[in-house]
């Protein structure tokens, strides 16, 4: 690794702000960060996990890379070692880390390493995004570095590939896979991080969002529009009834990244905030204060994040799961109608009809 101090005499291609010590806080969903506030709480956890870095195939995977792909740097794809230098530099990363080119036409980028993290991106990505959207997609993957996310997603990679071999194992593969389960929803959740991080560091929101459309759809711009595209996001969350709910549910726990409508959406939603301003103004939590960070007040905070986003979600699950809270009736009915249709009466209306009335800005910009 290299510093991003070093040598860093150029500026990026147009002038984007810094954040001189910046802590991964700044930009993390609550989930996400109540999870890593606890972690690195824990007495110990440090010594012990570096105990089981044995176990696990790093050495070969930077090995595999080393000898299969395309190292970036000054002299091999020199656009992207510019961008990687000015993603550190304006997340104050100290540490460059290592990038690698690979050969795979599917669109993809991780961020894995346990001592120290290593950035892959596929041929597919680089092909098909322009510079801007490139700039946010390295942005995304040093937010994972700089959160310490690479460990878990390798933590995440090893077991996946070890539940593939124990397959044959009933109660191993059970007890294995209730642990990917676990690590793909939170996962998931530090992709949202991650988007907030590329979009501090490129600064550009519709290079944002046009990076996920083409990840969506290729590279077909002059076909798709941002607006119809955040409007999918929408009323796949909206739409259908517990069913469909329960439908979401299932198909999104195999994956590794949340649906990309949904995260076109939270990253424009997160880039309207007071939260997104007070950081581009220069306010923003600091690392050397992370020590003094509460786990009791982060995880109210991640709480009151999940409260709200029952409160404000067009779900039909949510909605009856908010309706429940709220003292609205009694579950097993409320579930028998809904499944069934029946109960369309005058009870059901007035529980319903006033969200379904606001539309979109319900859920405000």
């Amino acid at each position: 690794m290299t510093s991003s101090h070093e040598s860093h005499d150029r500026v990026p291609s147009r002038q984007r702000r810094r954040f001189p010590g910046i802590s991964s806080r700044a930009y993390e969903h609550p989930a996400d960060r109540s999870a890593l506030v606890a972690l690195r709480k824990l007495s110990g956890f440090d010594t012990v996990f570096k105990a089981l870095s044995g176990l696990l195939p790093e050495r070969s995977l930077r090995l595999l890379f080393l000898s299969d792909s395309v190292r970036v740097s000054d002299a091999q794809f020199a656009h992207l070692n510019d961008m990687l230098r000015d993603a550190c530099y304006i997340l104050d990363l100290e540490k460059v880390p290592p990038m690698y080119v690979t050969q795979d036409p599917k669109p993809n980028a991780m961020c894995i390493g346990l001592d120290e993290p290593i950035i892959v991106l596929t041929t597919g990505l680089v092909e098909l995004l322009d510079e801007e959207e490139m700039r946010a997609v390295v942005g995304h993957e040093v937010g994972h570095a700089l959160s310490g996310h690479a460990v878990y997603r390798t933590i995440l990679l090893f077991l996946t590939n070890l539940a593939l071999k124990v397959a044959w194992i009933p109660l191993g593969n059970v007890a294995i896979m209730a642990i990917v389960t676990a690590l793909r929803e939170w996962f998931r959740k530090s992709e949202l991080s991650a988007d907030r991080a590329g979009l501090l560091v490129g600064q550009d929101i519709q290079a944002s969002m046009r990076g996920l459309m083409k990840i969506a759809g290729g590279n077909h711009l002059h076909e798709m529009n941002v607006d119809a595209f955040l409007a999918q996001a929408d009323e796949y969350e909206k739409s259908g009834d517990l069913r469909d709910s329960v439908l979401k549910i299932l198909n999104v726990l195999p994956r590794s990244h949340p649906f990309t409508t949904v995260r076109a959406a939270e990253l424009k939603k997160w880039s309207e905030t007071r939260d997104y301003q007070r950081i581009m103004d220069g306010h923003y939590p600091r690392r050397d204060e992370d020590k003094d960070t509460s786990v009791t007040d982060s995880f109210k905070e991640s709480a009151s994040h999940y409260a709200d986003s029952v409160r404000n979600s067009k779900d039909p699950l949510m909605k009856l799961v908010g309706d429940i809270a709220g003292g609205a009736g009694d579950l097993g009915g409320k579930l028998r109608d809904k499944f069934t249709g029946a109960g369309g009466g005058a009870k059901g209306g007035a529980t319903e009809n006033p969200e379904g009335s606001q539309g979109p800005s319900a859920e405000g910009s």
